[in-house]
């Protein structure tokens, strides 16, 4: 896959949609929705990120966000939940290796949400997005270590567990474990047979 081909796709954000969710573009009309989980420390206790501080810094991300979608920089979507009409997380890709035709997937759900199998959802979609519409050979996901909530959604979407990296990464300022999980497009294409 061509880096060229990543910036042409998410230039414009394609819609994506499920039996219950939209993913699309962020907005800046999504600050109430994305501040109503981004500020809790429940929330973002296993992720690379700090709660957001307030409301305005959340309005100022999103409005950072424009610019990085429409350079093809921002591989993310707003996970909406149709029945409420609300934003209720984020759902993408976080990286690609064009080299290696792979990617990097996460994901985040607001807590009011959280056991109805969204994340799972979104993720799905995502997988798809990326197997059948970028041709990726592999997408792995990362969590870190006790967040076995965050595990049993990629597991659930098909992804296989391959272990754990020691002191892998540096967040909030300690070092910390992280879990790998990948699927490969034979094992999606197998999970998803063509109708």
């Amino acid at each position: 896959m061509k880096k060229e081909t990543v910036y042409r796709v998410f230039s414009r954000m394609p819609e994506l949609k499920t039996e219950r969710l939209t993913l699309r573009k962020m907005q800046v009309g999504d600050a109430e929705d994305m501040f109503e989980y981004a500020c809790r420390e429940d929330v973002t206790r296993y992720l690379t990120w700090n709660p957001h501080p307030d409301f305005a810094y959340t309005r100022e991300y999103l409005e950072y966000l424009g610019g990085r979608y429409s350079a093809g920089m921002f591989y993310d979507w707003a996970v909406v939940y149709r029945p409420d009409a609300k934003m209720i997380g984020t759902c993408g890709f976080t990286s690609f290796n064009c080299t290696h035709d792979s990617a990097e997937v996460g994901y985040v759900v607001n807590p009011a949400y959280w056991g109805h199998g969204i994340a799972g959802e979104a993720l799905e979609c995502v997988l798809q997005f990326g197997f059948e519409d970028l041709k990726l050979h592999r997408i792995e996901a990362k969590f870190i270590k006790g967040n076995e909530r965050s595990r049993h959604v990629m597991e659930k979407a098909g992804m296989v567990f391959e272990g754990y990296q020691r002191d892998a990464m540096r967040v909030k300022g300690s070092y910390v474990t992280v879990g790998v999980c990948a699927i490969l497009a034979a094992d999606w294409r197998l999970k998803n047979p063509p109708l």
